[in-house]
């Protein structure tokens, strides 16, 4: 035999020696993984991340640890993993808000998620949802429009989680569709803005399922209207605001997770393969259903695909709304 084709194969297989230890070097046996959360603790994303968390570690083999840093929607998370080192150490688990909405609504968000960041895979979908207070005589969303127009002088003070969030273009699509004077009121969360509709200073709010279903389900709120092409699973007696008619609202609010840019795709792929498989294991469906999220995981190449769908959508909406980033 020849001395090229000897030396071809051993310098294929060094190559391969090498970019296994490249990946290694990325990713330490037993070395821990930053889990990112944009929310403070107790809010809904982070008992989310402390549910998967648990299992990430056992199909891993190294420690998951849920880092909370909270503020202004997820946005200092986001700026944190701009900064990380791409080795699979830190990665980031949010849902749209920080991805899709904050670069639209803000001047300078401080990343760009298109070059900033390589998402890794979905995992879950939930719906945006009108809520009123059970404190209002209120069952439906056109008992709810009669009783602004007759009770209220056709003016209301609709809560909302966040600043240039959906919950605040939704308020205004209401108020356009229905002829009411409906402002959007922005709290720090959807935990205080809820607290105030218990007590009655809100007659109505916008959130998502995992912030009402367990007041849904006590009677403390009543939920008139979900975002989505289809009913909830949780809420099947709830209209979607597309039955309501209202145009382009099909699209649902996603959960996922997120790598810096540069990561190599052998970790990456490691890492969606580990969260796939904590999601098919029963307890931790069970768990995340109950917090009001539709659980089915989403290969990358799938969730990069729903990930701008769903930012064209709420891009023409906010641009229609006249919206002027801040």
């Amino acid at each position: 035999m020849s001395q090229a084709p000897r030396f071809a194969r051993r310098a294929f297989t060094a190559g391969l020696l090498l970019a296994a230890a490249g990946i290694a070097a990325a990713q330490p046996a037993g070395a821990p993984i930053r889990l990112l959360v944009g929310f403070p603790a107790g809010a809904g994303s982070d008992a989310i991340a402390r549910i998967l968390a648990e299992k990430l570690k056992d199909e891993l083999g190294a420690p998951v640890v849920v880092e909370n840093r909270a503020g202004a929607g997820g946005q200092i998370a986001a700026q944190a993993l701009k900064a990380a080192a791409p080795d699979g150490h830190t990665l980031f688990l949010t849902h749209d808000h920080s991805i899709a909405i904050l670069p639209l609504v803000t001047k300078n968000p401080g990343y760009d998620p298109a070059a900033d960041f390589t998402p890794v895979a979905g995992f879950a979908t939930f719906a945006n949802v009108l809520a009123v207070s059970g404190g209002t005589p209120a069952k439906t969303m056109q008992e709810y429009v009669n009783w602004v127009k007759t009770a209220r002088g056709g003016r209301d003070t609709i809560g909302v989680p966040a600043p240039g969030s959906i919950p605040v273009f939704l308020v205004q699509l209401v108020g356009k569709k229905y002829g009411l004077d409906v402002q959007a009121a922005p709290y720090r969360g959807s935990a205080p803005m809820t607290a105030d509709m218990l007590g009655g200073q809100i007659a109505a709010g916008v959130a998502s399922v995992p912030d009402f279903i367990q007041y849904q389900k006590d009677g403390k709120v009543r939920i008139v209207a979900t975002i989505g092409a289809r009913r909830d699973p949780l809420l099947p007696a709830v209209p979607t605001f597309t039955e309501l008619g209202f145009a382009n609202l099909g699209d649902y609010p996603w959960y996922g997770v997120f790598a810096p840019a540069g990561t190599p795709q052998p970790v990456v792929d490691r890492f969606g393969a580990a969260l796939q498989k904590a999601l098919a294991q029963p307890d931790v469906k069970r768990k995340l259903t109950e917090l009001g999220l539709n659980v089915a995981y989403e290969p990358q190449g799938q969730f990069s695909g729903r990930v701008r769908s769903y930012t064209r959508t709420w891009e023409k909406i906010i641009q229609d709304s006249g919206f002027q980033p801040q």
